[in-house]
């Protein structure tokens, strides 16, 4: 109707936090996704963690469509910039995670579960040194229901919580990869939570995390989130994120986000 982009009239209408906000939103789903990822993946913006927590946090469903849109938007492949910008374990976890097929449904087989433990615990803490492929294999093949009751069982089998594992055999952007798997396979609105709560706590504000979050999780689990954050900080997310921000900015979130906890 009007011969030009809504999103060159809200690039010339509003600016800072408000516009990059907006102009995420008015995106789908996906091409949220594949643009965030687009700019961590970037030079200037570089942001592997970023990178790394919008794949290792999606379904397999929302990674298939997030990679058509990224070929379609940016004339590259996902792949490509992932292999281009990472390395090392880091790499071939991510790499995995976006070309294997898992399932997504709740059932899971327990003796696979219980043998899958038992890999990983002769991975990790039973030698000396890790032997990081096989710790790539289950977090990337398995669906998130298996990894979860794969955490259960390796908590009751060794005493030891498999996260604890994570963190004292790896490290890096690897570890980070393991550990978002895991988390988000066990409580994907539980970690998100702590996202968000990392990003306003302390001096200043992380807005570039606290606009990702709220854009991409508005649509998908924004009241678990909600819930989870009020049950963990005893305080409502939107309250929060009221102190922490300022007009037009912290009216646009706390309408994605809503009131109430």
């Amino acid at each position: 109707m009007y011969h030009e982009e809504l999103s060159q009239r809200i690039s010339s209408e509003l600016s800072g936090h408000h516009k990059k906000a907006m102009l995420l939103w008015i995106l789908d789903p996906a091409g949220r996704d594949a643009t965030v990822l687009r700019e961590a993946l970037s030079g200037d913006t570089m942001d592997l963690r970023a990178a790394t927590e919008i794949i290792c946090s999606r379904t397999p469903s929302q990674l298939q469509i997030m990679k058509q849109t990224y070929l379609a938007r940016f004339g590259t492949y996902l792949e490509h910039d992932i292999g281009h910008h990472t390395s090392g374990d880091h790499q071939k976890i991510l790499l995995a995670y976006v070309g294997i097929p898992r399932y997504e449904g709740p059932e899971v087989d327990p003796t696979i579960v219980t043998h899958d433990a038992k890999d990983l615990y002769k991975a990790g803490e039973k030698r000396l040194g890790t032997d990081e492929k096989t710790f790539i294999r289950i977090f990337t093949e398995r669906s998130w229901a298996h990894i979860a009751s794969v955490s259960s069982a390796y908590h009751h089998m060794y005493d030891r919580k498999l996260e604890k594992v994570i963190k004292s055999e790896t490290s890096g952007n690897f570890a980070f990869a393991l550990l978002t798997i895991l988390r988000c396979a066990e409580n994907p609105a539980k970690y998100f939570a702590k996202v968000l709560r990392n990003a306003m706590k302390g001096l200043g504000t992380d807005d570039k995390t606290l606009i990702r979050v709220v854009v991409t999780r508005t649509e998908i689990d924004m009241l678990y989130i909600k819930a989870e954050y009020f049950k963990k900080y005893k305080k409502p997310l939107a309250e929060a994120i009221n102190s922490e921000t300022s007009g037009n900015y912290r009216t646009f979130l706390l309408s994605l986000v809503g009131h109430g906890h």
